[in-house]
């Protein structure tokens, strides 16, 4: 899952970014207001982490834009701002949660699986397609019941298989969702991954569809 990450400490955006990926999301770091507004594709963000104390702007008029112009994914507010008004204000702006720093990252990363959920429209975050079961606060995985040992980078491709199931995805959405901006990409890692992952699950359910990308069969 792709998180974009606005926030214009250095040390922090570096120490929170390195737990988010170690976690398994691909994190991008904008670390001001106009870098974050002009980002190129907001669209393949699952998820805003957003500082409202940014050199060049204020965070809220920032949140405020952004859904002006129907930007639809999670936005967490995480700042050192603590007041009751800041809380409100950003709520009303469009935030969907207002953590204060300094903040555990456990609960971090809880609040950013509650907002997936809540985007998703699901209650529970274990997913579930034709026998396979997927948990991805336990990160385990079994198929009719026997566990799956996977990779953190095969875990992430089925957990979006299974998000998206039964839809196409091509090899340049699978390398945004798992992938940051600046991380270096090449398609045919998607094949090898898509490969492997195979063995472990079982060929059938995913199918490849030439000059389109791949699909999980539900």
């Amino acid at each position: 899952m792709r998180v974009l990450l606005v926030e214009d400490d250095p040390e922090l955006g570096r120490r929170l970014g390195d737990r988010l990926r170690t976690a398994d999301y691909a994190v991008d770091l904008a670390a001001t207001a106009q870098e974050a507004r002009h980002w190129p594709d907001l669209d393949k963000v699952a998820a805003i982490i957003l500082d409202l104390g940014l050199p060049d702007g204020n965070g809220i008029e920032l949140l405020r834009e952004w859904r002006a112009q129907r930007v639809g994914c999670p936005i967490l507010i995480l700042t050192a701002r603590g007041s009751w008004q800041d809380k409100v204000e950003g709520l009303n702006a469009g935030a969907d949660d207002f953590v204060v720093k300094p903040v555990r990252f456990e609960e971090l990363q809880a609040r950013l699986n509650a907002l997936s959920r809540r985007h998703l429209g699901k209650r529970h975050s274990t997913l579930e397609v034709n026998g396979l079961r997927l948990d991805p606060v336990g990160r385990a995985v079994d198929n009719r019941g026997e566990p799956v040992a996977l990779s953190r980078k095969e875990f992430g491709l089925l957990h979006l298989f299974m998000r998206r199931a039964g839809q196409v995805l091509a090899q340049g959405d699978i390398l945004e969702d798992l992938y940051d901006m600046e991380a270096e990409r090449e398609l045919n890692t998607v094949e090898v991954l898509v490969g492997r992952l195979r063995r472990k699950i079982g060929r059938e359910r995913i199918t490849t569809l030439r000059g389109m990308g791949y699909r999980f069969e539900k």
